[in-house]
C-alpha cells in the first residue's frame, strides 16, 4: 500500500520545550495507524502541525500523497483530504446535529456541493454514526458520547481521506467505548485512513494497524500493537522504571 502520509523529522518548540522534536512517520492508505504516549509527550502538537491547527511545524516536513502541505493554511488542508477532532467536544451547541453536520459538507469540501447533495450527505453521515435519529436537537443537549460522535460526523462530512481522531473515547463508559472501537472499525472499511491518539489502550490494540508511541517529543518506539505494549521502553514510560513504586511504598 502506498503511503497517505509521510511526516519527516518535524519539530515544535515553545520556548525551552522542545514538544515534538524531530518526529517522523508514514501512514499506509486504509491503515488504522494508532499514537499513544503519556500526558504531555506531544500527541495532540503533532496533529496540530499536521493540520496547521493552531499552528504550523517550526521545521521538517508534511507531505499528503506526496505533496507538502507544511505551510498549507488549514483550509486548504481539509480540502485536500484531511480532516480531524479534538480532545475536546467541539461543537456548534445552538445549532441541530444536523446543521453542525451540513457545516462539514460547506466549508470543508474541496467540490461545492448543491443544496440537496448537501442534506443527503449530512443524513447519510449521522445515519452511519448512530445519531440519525437525533438530527432535529441541539448540540449543546446531548451527551459527551454524542458530542463525540457528532466531531467525527463533523469531519466525515468534509469526504476526508484520512481522519486524525484525538481521543475519541476520552472520558466515555465501557460500553461506549466498545460503540466507538465498532464506529472506527466501520469507518476503516469505507477506506478511510485513520491516525488514532488514545490512552484507551484496550482500544487502540483493537483497532490499530500499526502503533507508535511518543515520549518527551520523541518516537519511542512503533511497530505491531502486541509487541509494541511489552516494549520495556513502553512499560517504563507509562508506569516508570521497575522498583520505582517499590521503593515509594518504603
Amino acid at each position: 500500500m502506498a503511503d497517505v502520509l509521510v511526516v519527516e523529522n518535524v519539530v515544535k518548540t515553545f520556548g525551552a520545550l522542545r514538544a515534538v522534536d524531530g518526529v517522523s512517520l508514514s501512514v499506509r492508505e486504509g491503515e488504522v495507524f494508532g499514537v499513544a504516549g503519556p500526558n504531555g509527550s506531544g500527541k495532540s502538537t503533532l496533529f496540530n502541525i499536521i493540520t496547521g491547527i493552531p499552528f504550523h511545524a517550526d521545521s521538517g516536513r508534511i507531505l499528503f500523497d506526496g505533496t507538502p502541505i507544511e505551510r498549507m493554511p488549514p483550509h486548504a488542508i481539509c480540502r485536500a483530504g484531511i480532516a480531524r477532532t479534538f480532545q475536546t467536544e467541539t461543537d456548534f451547541e445552538t445549532l441541530s446535529l444536523f446543521d453542525n453536520v451540513k457545516l462539514g459538507t460547506v466549508y470543508g469540501h474541496a467540490r461545492g456541493m448543491s443544496e440537496e447533495e448537501q442534506r443527503r450527505v449530512t443524513r447519510e453521515t449521522l445515519e452511519f454514526v448512530g445519531l440519525g435519529g437525533d438530527h432535529d436537537r441541539p448540540a449543546g443537549d446531548i451527551s459527551v458520547f454524542d458530542k463525540k460522535r457528532l466531531m467525527i460526523a463533523s469531519a466525515l462530512a468534509t469526504k476526508p481521506r484520512l481522519l486524525l481522531l484525538d481521543e475519541p473515547a476520552s472520558g466515555l463508559t465501557r460500553p461506549e467505548i466498545r460503540e466507538t472501537s465498532a464506529l472506527i472499525r466501520r469507518l476503516s472499511e469505507t477506506g478511510v485512513t485513520i491516525v488514532l491518539i488514545e490512552h484507551v489502550l484496550p482500544l487502540l490494540l483493537t483497532v490499530s494497524n500499526r502503533l507508535m508511541v511518543l515520549n518527551f517529543g520523541q518516537v519511542l518506539t512503533e511497530g505491531h500493537p502486541k509487541e509494541v505494549v511489552k516494549n520495556e521502553q513502553v512499560i517504563e514510560a507509562y508506569l516508570g522504571k521497575r522498583g520505582d513504586h517499590g521503593r515509594d511504598a518504603a
